[in-house]
């Protein structure tokens, strides 16, 4: 492969063109993604477990009542907060895309004699029905990856899919400091890691697009027979005026926001992060 090639590949792309490659879905990734989900001490496929309780805590205490409620958590991984919830009487039901997470996550329920629906699938294709929840849960910043036009329709069914009073929490990104980050361009060569169990050259890189409020952290995966993948993760931003404008274009209602449930530990946690609460 010749280095023009290379730059070629390197290159800022339009806004929102796609990868060749879905890293949720890939046999050997999301075998990496599960042991770091797992991991009760880091903060990167999930948050810390202390940190994960005490959110979970905050998010039942918003409830009006004691009543037992029906749950839905979108992209539940393993069952972090499904559990959680499971164990404290709630009717949960966990969607993920991520065959190994909800395998690990149906046989840990079943292993702890915990009655939670499990389903693999993708929530932006899943019908997740009418009025059927008191509670949709959506941590870990995943609005903020999705296109805009992926994030609207997800809102649309959230917000048919919640019973009349039931509230949908989430979390996303605060729009402060982009360009702190922004991550340096970096190049691994391994025998065998993180996006392959065989040989490659990752050359890894970010660009901001300042207007759009977005960041693109790009990794572009090359084997010894030069076959080529790109993932790219789209990391959109946002204010509280932003939230706010797009919860009520889908008749979302009585909005609040935290700044103050994750500890200070960098820039992607504390008051990076905004927590937001909305009623149907």
């Amino acid at each position: 492969m010749k280095i023009t090639e290379i730059v070629s590949l390197t290159e800022k792309p339009n806004l929102y063109e796609k990868g060749t490659s879905f890293m949720w879905t890939d046999p050997h990734i999301s075998k990496q993604l599960l042991q770091v989900h797992l991991n009760p001490d880091i903060d990167l496929a999930s948050r810390k477990k202390s940190t994960i309780e005490k959110t979970a805590e905050w998010i039942l205490e918003t409830q009006q009542n004691d009543e037992k409620l029906s749950v839905l958590d979108l992209g539940c991984g393993p069952g972090l907060y499904t559990e959680f919830f499971a164990k404290k009487g709630h009717k949960v039901t966990g969607i993920d895309i991520s065959k190994n997470s909800i395998d690990y996550a149906s046989k840990s329920a079943k292993d702890k004699g915990l009655n939670i629906d499990y389903q693999h699938a993708s929530y932006l294709d899943v019908d997740l029905g009418q009025e059927n929840f008191d509670l949709v849960v959506l941590i870990y910043t995943d609005l903020g990856v999705l296109f805009p036009t992926d994030r609207e329709k997800l809102l649309a069914n959230i917000f048919k899919a919640l019973k009349k009073g039931g509230v949908f929490i989430f979390d996303v990104l605060k729009d402060i400091g982009l360009k702190d980050k922004l991550s340096p361009k970096s190049w691994e060569a391994s025998k065998s890691g993180f996006w392959k169990e065989t040989p490659y050259l990752a050359l890894s890189e970010s660009f901001l697009y300042e207007k759009e409020k977005v960041i693109l952290f790009q990794h572009t995966i090359i084997e010894p027979n030069e076959d080529i993948e790109t993932y790219r993760f789209w990391t959109h931003f946002f204010s509280q005026k932003d939230i706010s404008a797009m919860l009520k274009q889908q008749n979302f209602s009585n909005i609040k926001f935290r700044e103050d449930i994750l500890p200070e530990s960098g820039l992607w946690d504390g008051n990076n992060v905004i927590f937001t609460k909305c009623e149907k």
